[in-house]
């Protein structure tokens, strides 16, 4: 009984980090889209195509997924966690769909958000960063009969996301230095949710270990990749 209530009591103790998590990363995803997604009518912003109101509301409904699953936990609902995994598990299906169609448009569009990276070379950052969402939400359902595993890897997989709003932070400081300052500040927020996470339960887990190693390499990785004339060669065919 004494090594059940002091489990009953870490997992208590870990929710404050993945609440908080879940929504910093809702609202710097909320103040970055907010121009040219959620309050774009106040902005007189463009109008989207079908295909990106469709990610716009793929990535919303993710992040709201992502913070009422953290409620029905809390809330000793897992009955609910695990029913509303299966919407979530289709959603990610949708996500991985769209996502990758919506970097083959941007591509197509000459898309990029700084003008230091050429659209060709700026497709490797969402293409991969599909890659690495797959991955570690992929591990996180298997792991999903292990809570303090699967929800280390969906909060990950979550943060890994974030660049995108980032780089549309009204915050010209960032804009000015562009991709490293966007995935910096990706990197910063990965690494304090790892480290208070290690401090709090006095070890690295080994979910925020490989995962966060993997995401981290990524970056350098899709850097290296998108400057290459292989890559160049297979993203001028997607968007053919």
């Amino acid at each position: 009984m004494t090594a059940l209530a002091g489990a009953a009591r870490s997992r208590r103790s870990e929710r404050p980090l993945f609440l908080a998590a879940a929504l910093a990363v809702a609202t710097v995803v909320f103040v970055g889209f907010a121009r040219t997604f959620y309050l774009k009518g106040l902005f007189g912003s463009p109008t989207l195509s079908g295909l990106l109101l469709l990610h716009g509301v793929a990535m919303t409904l993710w992040i709201g997924l992502f913070i009422a699953q953290i409620g029905f936990v809390a809330a000793g609902r897992t009955d609910l966690h695990r029913r509303v995994g299966l919407f979530g598990a289709g959603l990610v299906v949708l996500i991985v769909v769209v996502n990758v169609l919506a970097a083959i448009d941007a591509g197509r569009r000459g898309f990029t958000p700084t003008p230091q990276v050429t659209p060709i070379m700026f497709m490797a950052v969402p293409l991969i960063d599909v890659l690495v969402f797959s991955i570690l939400v992929g591990a996180a359902l298997w792991h999903r009969r292990h809570s303090a595993t699967h929800k280390r890897l969906m909060l990950l997989a979550t943060l890994g996301i974030l660049t995108p709003a980032v780089a549309r932070l009204p915050i010209d400081a960032l804009k000015q230095v562009g991709l490293p300052a966007f995935f910096g500040v990706t990197v910063f927020c990965l690494l304090a949710v790892v480290v208070f996470d290690t401090v709090r339960s006095g070890r690295l887990h080994p979910a925020f270990g490989w995962g966060a190693a993997l995401l981290i390499a990524s970056i350098p990785f899709r850097i290296l990749v998108s400057k290459t004339e292989a890559w160049a060669a297979f993203a001028r065919w997607l968007i053919a």
